[in-house]
């Protein structure tokens, strides 16, 4: 005979067992999903932290560049401000050294005028005084009540003097000889500046005139030795160059090419930013390319 077991207290057992496992894995669940949603707190809570340390961000870049444009425009205006400062203390420089070569001009010209005079008054002072001549009377003794009669002025006339004229006048009145064509007059009014005035500084200049008087006239061995005294003469004057580059054509007319080619390569080397430089320089080249 077969033993039987109780159904009954098995299926209670499976069911017990089953409706224990169900509440652990309901009790499991509820866990997860509350970590999930302290979780999910969280993440809201930082994605609020993170949004509002990017506004913060933003709008301290936003302040930083708001602070850096400020500054690039103040930087800005103090340079422009120190620009327009510098450019009218360069302004006010150039306006001092204008008026300062100006009245450098007005001195050496009132030099020049004071010269004359001392020139004029010493020559006043050096003219022969009118002797009284006494009248005599018919015993040789001289008449009493009868004036002085002066005595007629002497008979040689002194040389023409330039004493009183001014340097700047005679200058000029030798510039318009020359260039109205009249070389002979152009050179004694140059010689009479240089006799009168031969310590100013047109003095350079007015050599440099003669020796270009000469050249009008085709005169080439009095124009090279005028322009040779320019050179020693005259060292500092203006007038230098030209006279180097104007010797060196003088020469050329003379058909003396070593000479001319001398005088270029003393005014190339010299003067090589001046007019006279370049013409010389390329009177060179036409003299070197003539001989090639």
């Amino acid at each position: 005979m077969k033993t039987r077991l109780p159904i009954a207290p098995l299926v209670v057992a499976f069911v017990m067992l089953g409706a224990g496992t169900a509440a652990a894995q309901s009790r499991e669940q509820r866990q997860m999903m509350a970590t999930l949603q302290i979780l999910q707190e969280q993440a809201q809570q930082l994605a609020v932290t993170v949004a509002t340390l990017q506004q913060s961000l933003d709008e301290a870049v936003k302040a930083l560049g708001a602070r850096a444009d400020d500054a690039n425009n103040t930087t800005r205006r103090a340079f422009a401000d120190q620009k327009l400062l510098i450019d009218g203390v360069a302004s006010d420089v150039r306006i001092v050294r204008e008026r300062s070569d100006d009245n450098n001009v007005r001195i050496s010209a009132l030099r020049e005028e004071l010269e004359a005079l001392r020139a004029a008054v010493l020559s006043m002072s050096q003219a022969p005084a009118v002797s009284a001549q006494v009248t005599p009377g018919p015993d040789g003794a001289p008449a009493q009540g009868l004036p002085p009669v002066a005595s007629p002025p002497q008979t040689t006339a002194p040389p023409a003097s330039t004493a009183g004229l001014s340097p700047m006048r005679m200058l000029d009145t030798a510039k318009a000889d020359y260039f109205a064509g009249q070389w002979s007059s152009a050179i004694n009014g140059f010689e009479a500046f240089l006799r009168a005035f031969p310590r100013s500084e047109s003095a350079g200049e007015a050599q440099f005139f003669i020796g270009e008087s000469y050249s009008a006239q085709s005169r080439w061995r009095d124009a090279i030795t005028a322009y040779a005294l320019v050179m020693q003469t005259h060292p500092t004057s203006s007038s230098v160059p030209d006279a180097y580059y104007k010797q060196g054509l003088a020469y050329e007319r003379l058909g003396q090419g070593d000479a001319a080619r001398s005088s270029w390569e003393m005014a190339v080397k010299a003067f090589p930013e001046s007019d006279a430089g370049r013409l010389a320089k390329q009177s060179l080249d036409r003299l070197g390319a003539r001989r090639q």
